[in-house]
């Protein structure tokens, strides 16, 4: 437990499958930069990078069957975190912690950032995709940790479409999410 950390960044789903493989597109790759630049220049006291994780039966289950796209298969390529977002936090000096997740939000992300952090903290979100899973840890961040400062970096980010994007950013606005 590091009770003093004031400033967190979360990282979400920056990983291949997102950015540059079954699920990736052009709005996710162009924040690549962003948020590596966030990551190294951010001053941050933590970084805990969440992991979209599905086994061989995704299809069969609901979300496979409402997104059948296979994607980010524990210990494949795609599941990985994009090179150069690793590459930017290892230059940030400091050790991620890893969140596996098996949907959209995490409640371990929360649990953690309540053990690690005082109630105080600010903790800054980055990532993909808006209108789903930064979206989703974002208003369950809110709720476990309602006097936490959570913002969204939304040059960071990048939504399934343009639109859904705007979306998105309305709502955690709506809930307190500040946007930044």
């Amino acid at each position: 437990m590091v009770s003093e950390n004031r400033r967190a960044l979360v990282v979400v789903d920056m990983q291949n499958d997102f950015v540059y493989g079954s699920l990736g597109n052009e709005r996710c790759r162009a924040v690549v930069p962003e948020v590596c630049a966030v990551i190294r220049g951010g001053g941050y006291d933590s970084i805990y990078v969440t992991m979209d994780t599905h086994g061989g039966g995704y299809l069969s289950t609901q979300e496979g069957r409402n997104l059948p796209v296979e994607h980010c298969l524990d210990g494949t390529w795609g599941w990985e975190l994009a090179e150069d977002v690793s590459a930017a936090i290892a230059a940030s000096g400091l050790r991620a912690e890893q969140v596996r997740k098996g949907t959209f939000g995490s409640l371990d992300l929360a649990r953690i950032l309540r053990r690690d952090c005082p109630p105080d903290a600010s903790v800054d979100i980055v990532g993909v995709c808006t209108d789903i899973c930064v979206v989703s840890n974002a208003l369950i961040l809110k709720a476990a940790c309602p006097e936490m400062k959570v913002s969204v970096i939304s040059r960071c980010c990048a939504g399934s479409s343009p639109e859904r994007h705007e979306a998105a950013l309305l709502t955690m606005r709506s809930c307190q999410v500040y946007v930044i």
